[in-house]
């Protein structure tokens, strides 16, 4: 049996969730929250198409947000190994000490210092020269 798409289906999940381009570090992260909740299910044709335009999005904005410039590789990295991990900014915030700082690592406004790295490569079991500049 072959699914065929249902443009209604597609059309209420378009009206329920509002794809749109991402152009803030909020929104990319209810984006990703939207697309892990999604590769965690069977997903129906239409559920599918959803999820690709999310990814395109995410990557979009990712490209543009942290390519341009080197220093925020480490915060591009450590936002992908935090989600390739399953943890979560509470748990950033736990590793480092205070939601401030995570805040203005994640926004790139305080840079990733040596100790930080250290307890950062301890906790996710990676190098912390990835988090390094």
């Amino acid at each position: 049996m072959t699914l065929t798409f249902n443009f209604d289906k597609y059309r209420e999940l378009l009206i329920a969730y509002l794809p749109k381009l991402i152009k803030t570090e909020a929104e990319n992260a209810q984006a990703l929250k939207l697309v892990e909740d999604l590769m965690h299910q069977k997903l129906t044709p239409e559920e599918d198409e959803l999820y690709q335009l999310l990814i395109t999005l995410i990557e979009k904005f990712e490209q543009e947000y942290y390519q341009p410039s080197q220093q925020n590789n480490s915060v591009s990295m450590l936002l992908f190994i935090l989600e390739e991990s399953e943890r979560s900014r509470d748990d950033l915030v736990a590793v480092l000490g205070t939601e401030e700082l995570v805040d203005n690592i994640l926004n790139g406004q305080k840079k990733i210092n040596t100790e930080q790295a250290r307890k950062l490569g301890e906790f996710f079991h990676v190098e912390p020269s990835l988090f390094m500049e």
